[in-house]
């Protein structure tokens, strides 16, 4: 028997892992449906590029057609991993704004505001910049300033400065807006998933039990309270572990909402479609799923500074080596924030990544030459989707309907264009002249609006922000599935404490959220806020 049973060893399970089992009177179990993270490519930030095709650390999700992106079938890369998606990301630390979380708060999330959560950002973080007003200077997450730089990523912040936008140091400091470089999850050049700053650093105390290629299918309750979790190993067998204070499902976004419908929580003519008992009707669950739109500009390189051609062997030498060159690059080196004309109100509604490389189809798709790309996307998006259960089988994959662009006036489509005219915008600049060849995407034929509002509809792509879908919230409000405190409603026991718990997307990265979250929620466990 177990005190606490943590279902999902990413962003927010091993954080959890690592607080919970500080008090030795505890025993903890962690159970994470992947592997270890033993990859090297895991651990070199650059080998985020060459994780695309690791399918072994990937959950490797497709959504169903989506019908205001001409029926295209989008790719969702999300880390099954210890680590989860930090272990795979692009390692951009981002909090978001803070008016976001007084949103938050407004939106029934009590104690989820801009002056609760900045202590837990706090605490999480250990930047190498050193502790101040708002960041930390000890905490287990490494943030870092870049160890490598592509000769055109400051190209990149010098146009943008060009085009009228101002500079920003730290997008994470007292004001967002602007361009400049990225800081990153990394220590002297690795990866600092919250595996390697969690997890790793308390893997030997003897309260703490880790199961790796364990894949939950339902929690287990003993009348109203959950008391255990039911799961596979490596496909095989179902191990039943009990709990005797708590089960806390950190499976993220996705997985999240599934095992709670296969444990009989959620939309109830959804579960029996599926053959499975309804414990409590909770229609939320599965539903206002938000993510980050996002849409590529790119452009040929007429000098060969770009990432494209660049020789493993000898990124490989010089990172594994000396932990020098490009290995230690995130790749998304510069990047910004913007309101456009259409910001409803002082948050910057833009954000912007560029990647001295060609990107295309999430790099699956390799072009020859050299050249680079920004993404840029629309942080506050109004339209929805939903999950749905294929099967009550837990391997069986979910229906993802992200509802892109499904907003009913069309605002979201309308800030793309905008997105997209900037990006143009800014590669126009003298910056950009020396280096500056053909536009690659979407070329120089598409002008008018009906031309880029078709190039979006033909191109654009997630940029890996999925939230929402157990999200928290007031008593009163029926969509709720957690309230407040991360509890699940209509039973005790059980928690949600991941990306899905968020009641809107935030206005950047969802990573540093996400463990933010779970600090928090450990203190709420143990009764310390």
């Amino acid at each position: 028997m177990y005190d606490y049973i943590i279902v999902g060893a990413g962003s927010a399970g091993c954080v959890l892992a690592n607080r919970l089992s500080e008090d030795p009177g505890v025993k903890v179990l962690l159970l994470e449906a992947g592997p270890s993270d033993w990859h090297p490519f895991v651990h070199m930030p650059a080998g985020l590029a060459k994780l695309v095709g690791q399918k072994g650390v990937n959950w490797d999700y497709n959504t169903a057609p989506e019908p205001n992106l001409d029926g295209r079938s989008l790719w969702w890369p999300r880390g099954k991993v210890l680590g989860g998606s930090s272990s795979i990301n692009a390692m951009c630390y981002i909090r978001g704004h803070a008016r976001d979380y007084d949103e938050w708060a407004a939106l029934g999330a009590e104690g989820w505001s801009w002056d609760k959560v900045l202590p837990y950002f706090k605490r999480s973080e250990c930047n190498t910049r050193g502790a101040s007003e708002l960041h930390g200077g000890d905490g287990p997450l490494a943030v870092s300033d870049r160890l490598h730089e592509n000769p055109l990523s400051p190209v990149f912040v010098d146009a943008a400065a060009q085009a009228g936008f101002p500079r920003n140091e730290d997008f994470n400091g007292p004001r967002q807006e602007g361009f400049g470089f990225y800081q990153t999850t990394t220590r002297k050049g690795s990866r600092s998933s919250s595996a390697e700053a969690y997890l790793k650093p308390v893997r030997s105390r003897k309260n703490l039990s880790v199961v790796t290629h364990a894949l939950a299918s339902r929690v287990t309750f003993d009348g109203e309270r959950a008391n255990g979790v039911v799961y596979s190993v490596h496909g095989r067998g179902a191990y039943c572990e009990g709990a005797s204070r708590e089960v806390i499902v950190c499976g993220g976004a996705l997985n999240s909402p599934q095992l709670l419908m296969l444990s009989g929580i959620g939309p109830a003519e959804q579960l029996r479609a599926q053959g499975i008992d309804v414990r409590v009707d909770l229609p939320g669950v599965g539903a206002n799923l938000q993510d980050h739109l996002d849409i590529c500009t790119m452009q040929r390189c007429t000098q060969k500074l770009t990432y494209d051609q660049a020789s493993d062997v000898m990124v490989g030498l010089q990172y594994f080596l000396f932990k020098q060159g490009p290995g230690t690059s995130n790749i998304a080196e510069a990047g910004g924030f913007l309101r456009s004309a259409l910001a409803e109100d002082e948050r910057p509604d833009l954000q912007f990544h560029f990647v001295p490389a060609q990107l295309d189809d999430h790099g699956r798709n390799v072009m020859p030459g050299y050249g680079y790309t920004v993404h840029a996307c629309f942080l506050r998006p109004r339209s929805r989707g939903r999950l749905s259960l294929v099967s009550a089988n837990p391997a069986d994959k979910l229906r993802i309907d992200p509802g892109y662009l499904n907003d009913a006036d069309g605002f979201d489509l309308k800030v793309m264009v905008e997105a997209f005219k900037l990006s143009r915008k800014i590669f126009a600049q003298e910056a950009f002249a020396p280096y500056r060849g053909e536009e690659l995407l979407p070329g120089a034929a598409t002008q008018s609006d009906e031309e880029i509002v078709a190039f979006i509809r033909r191109k654009a792509e997630s940029i890996y922000h999925p939230v929402g879908t157990c999200r928290m919230g007031a008593a009163n409000d029926p969509q709720a599935v957690v309230d407040a405190q991360l509890r699940v409603r209509g039973v005790q026991g059980l928690r949600v404490v991941d990306a899905s718990v968020m009641p809107k997307l935030i206005g950047g990265n969802t990573n540093a959220p996400t463990m933010m979250i779970a600090e928090r929620a450990a203190d709420l466990i143990r009764g310390r806020a």
